[in-house]
């Protein structure tokens, strides 16, 4: 569904002539196919793996943001741009809050530790997509710290 979504708003982006709509859905789709390749899976691609390569542009964009000098407005602005259409097709994230509650719904027996390194390594498989390591890392952090 979701690689179909950004084919057809591709094509309706070209159709409208927005060439930096057109170029940041086209690089998702190109990178999307490429994992999709690279993992075997060249026909019918999983929605997971377009969210994984969806987060991972994000990322990218975002960094290239940071590290822009203040003085390249025109590329600020284009990446800023970039990083708005990309954040339209990214899987929602949880907030600090839905993640300290299912931790501790969830995971009190391993918070029970204190040992952050491990925790980490028991909650991160299950949020891999659904929330950004930082804030979990946060969030474990806190818990610890109780």
């Amino acid at each position: 569904m979701q690689m179909e979504q950004l084919q057809k708003d591709m094509i309706a982006a070209m159709k409208a002539r927005d060439k930096v709509r057109k170029d940041a859905i086209s690089s998702l789709v190109s990178a999307a196919k490429k994992a999709a390749i690279d993992e075997g899976c060249r026909d019918n691609i999983p929605e997971d793996l377009v969210n994984k390569v969806i987060l991972k542009e994000m990322k990218s964009v975002k960094e290239q943001i940071d590290t822009c000098p203040a003085t390249r407005t025109d590329l600020l602005d284009e990446y800023n741009t970039r990083y708005a259409i990309f954040e339209e097709y990214a899987p929602a994230m949880m907030s600090a809050e839905e993640v300290e509650k299912e931790l501790t719904e969830q995971f009190s027996d391993v918070i029970a530790t204190g040992n952050k390194g491990q925790i980490m390594k028991a909650v991160m498989p299950h949020f891999k997509g659904k929330a950004d390591g930082k804030v979990i890392n946060q969030v474990v952090a806190k818990l610890c710290a109780k």
